[in-house]
């Protein structure tokens, strides 16, 4: 199913158009939050797109409530976020594009300062700032202190320093770097950033933009040594072998054949046989520490 609503007639040329595009699957525990943080900013030029990837739990009789406030959305069956995100942007008219994933949610005057900074500074192509991870419930947690002020292109395929809701870039920006690769599953965000900052200049701004939210079915509590694999791709793809987030993924590689190889042995015989297959891994992990994706 697929609904379009016509352009707001309240737009103004003061405020660059900001396309914001949410994908969801079975988020109906938390995407009225979303939904509600983006239309709650009383950003006048505003394109809100919901691209649900064909929901059982509630989630579509959500957004139907919401319908009159969005551009656009549609329940249809898709092969995750990254191809909702990229479906969303492909039809996308706003000057400046984001994503907010459907169990995220923005503060208030998160898109006004977003809009604002990039309209001070026309040699930026993105800005991103701050955020607090929140609990199943909403609460307060901390703030995601792995957001780094300043970074060089070394440190960023090692690790990610951006908090993905907090981030807004120009469309021109997006047309350099290309779409969300699809292939990959965990790290599509972070992927892609790498690639914008090969094409454009990047901001911090401190400002707390963003809620992102702890929760079991989040991507970055799943998937395991497959998901830590895809961090070691990412970085051998733009980085080289020996760079330490690669290091780190393969001999965790490495432990994780060593177990299954044990797996029905008797403990002591599979505890000693291990021990070469493990020791790379903890002496990387302890020699590269905060050098790696976790």
């Amino acid at each position: 199913m697929s609904e379009d609503q016509p352009a707001t007639p309240r737009q103004t040329t003061m405020l660059p158009r900001i396309t914001v595009v949410t994908p969801s699957l079975n988020q109906g525990a938390y995407i009225e939050t979303a939904i509600r943080s983006v239309i709650s900013q009383e950003y006048d030029n505003l394109e809100y797109i919901i691209l649900d990837g064909g929901s059982t739990d509630g989630s579509v009789e959500i957004i139907r409530r919401y319908a009159s406030q969005l551009s656009h959305w549609a329940s249809e069956p898709d092969n995750g976020p990254a191809e909702a995100i990229n479906r969303g942007f492909a039809r996308a008219t706003g000057d400046v594009l984001a994503w907010l994933n459907a169990d995220d949610a923005y503060l208030p005057g998160a898109l006004h300062t977003a809009a604002a900074a990039l309209a001070e500074r026309p040699h930026v192509g993105l800005v991103y700032g701050e955020g607090w991870y929140i609990d199943e419930a909403g609460a307060r947690i901390e703030p995601c202190r792995f957001v780094r002020r300043q970074f060089n292109r070394r440190y960023l395929v090692n690790k990610d320093p951006i908090l993905q809701p907090a981030s807004f870039w120009r469309r021109s920006l997006w047309a350099k770097a290309g779409p969300l690769d699809v292939s990959l599953r965990w790290v599509f965000d972070w992927e892609w950033f790498i690639r914008a900052h090969a094409n454009g200049r990047f901001l911090y701004l401190p400002n707390d933009l963003a809620y992102y939210r702890v929760q079991p079915e989040a991507l970055t509590r799943t998937g395991g040594l497959a998901r830590q694999l895809e961090h070691g791709r990412v970085t051998r793809r733009y980085g080289a072998w020996w760079h330490p987030n690669h290091i780190v993924q393969q001999t965790r590689r490495l432990d994780a054949a060593g177990r299954r190889l044990t797996d029905r042995w008797p403990r002591f015989a599979a505890a000693v046989t291990q021990l070469p297959f493990s020791a790379p891994r903890h002496l990387a992990e302890r020699l590269l520490h905060g050098m790696y994706m976790r």
